[in-house]
Formats: C-alpha cells, structure tokens, sequence
C-alpha cells in the first residue's frame, strides 16, 4: 500500500483509536511530524508495547510479567539482581513483580545446590509452558509493525536503532569516566542541595 493511501486510512481510522494513539498521532501527523528522533524512538516503543499488552491481556499476562518471563525463558535460575538488570528495572519493581507471579504460578524462588545465600528465580512447568503461547504474540506484533517495509528497510532499522543503541553505550561510559552517573529516583526525592548532593539529616 502506497504511504498516501496508508495515511488516507489511518486518518478514516483515527478517531476510533484510543486517547493515548489518537494523541501519539496526533503529534507526529500534525502538531510536530519534525520532533526529535528520541521522541519518535519512544513513541514507536510505546506503540509496539500497547500492541503487545493488548495481545497479552487476552491471556491474562501484564506486560510487566511478559518483560520477566522473557528473559527467565532464555535465562532460567537468575538471580533477582541479575534478572532486574536484565529488565532494566529497579530491585523493588521484580520484588513486587515476582511476588505477584508466585502466587500465579508462574515463578518460583530458591537456593540453588550449595548457595544458600541467595534466592535464585526459575520458571515453573506453567511459566514455561506460557513461551509456546506467548512468543507468537510478540512475533505477530513485529511483523504488524514493519507491515509495508521492505526486507532492506527493516534491515536499515535494525542497523541504524543498532548504532543508537551502542553511540548512547559509548557515551554513558565516558559520562562515568567523567564522573557522572544516573541518580535513583529516591535520591532525587532526597536531593535538597543541588544536583548530586543527597541532604544531610538534621540533629
């Protein structure tokens, strides 16, 4: 389909999408189609995740859930540390993720032979079974969204979201070499002295 054709129909389709679509294209179609390329990689992010989460929902999977279950499907037995740098989440956020998905079964959390020092995660036969139900959903998500790309442009994407991905790399390495690092939301709630200064206890 032609990208004017496309654009016809999306238009004939916009006002029966939901608010947060209609909103994201509404920016990108009319109010500011030149925004920064961050703006339009979250955006695509966002788009990509409300269509899976709409496909998880019929299951009775969160999106939150599918973001563990994901990686303990390839990388059974982490760690709740190791598992939440895999998903780029704060220690509490799996805490409270994976309590909720022990009580559905899903998870379970125990020591592994000769370490009793820390509770490892490992997917129950239910939680494994989930990846044949599951994965295809997360597929038929990719293939909607390249949906009249070429073979070579998606190919494009993939290079060009590689190198972003790496350049960001690069540069939060030499941000720590400089010294600087990502404050915790919490100690920004604490930050009272400026930026990088967590406030002192009175008395």
């Amino acid at each position: 389909m032609e990208n004017t054709e496309r654009a016809r129909l999306l238009a004939s389709k916009l006002e029966e999408a939901d608010a947060t679509t209609r909103s994201i294209l509404d920016h990108w179609m009319t109010i500011a189609p030149n925004d920064r390329l961050a703006h339009l990689l979250r955006d695509a992010s966002r788009g990509v995740t409300r269509a899976l989460q709409l496909r998880l929902s019929e299951h009775g999977i969160s999106f939150g859930h599918w973001v563990y279950l994901r990686i303990l499907w390839t990388f059974d037995g982490l760690s709740q540390r190791e598992l939440s740098i895999q998903a780029g989440l704060m220690e509490s956020t799996t805490h409270t993720a994976l309590n909720r998905m022990e009580e559905q079964g899903l998870v379970e959390r125990r020591h592994k032979a000769g370490n009793r020092r820390k509770l490892h995660v490992f997917l129950t036969p239910r939680g494994r079974a989930l990846e044949t139900e599951l994965v295809p959903l997360a597929e038929e998500v990719n293939r909607v969204a390249v949906a009249g790309l070429s073979s070579e442009q998606v190919e494009t994407v993939r290079v060009a979201l590689f190198t972003i991905i790496t350049n960001l790399a690069l540069d939060e390495v030499q941000a720590a070499e400089r010294g600087q690092r990502i404050v915790s939301t919490r100690d920004l709630g604490r930050d009272r002295n400026g930026p990088g200064k967590v406030r002192r206890k009175s008395g």
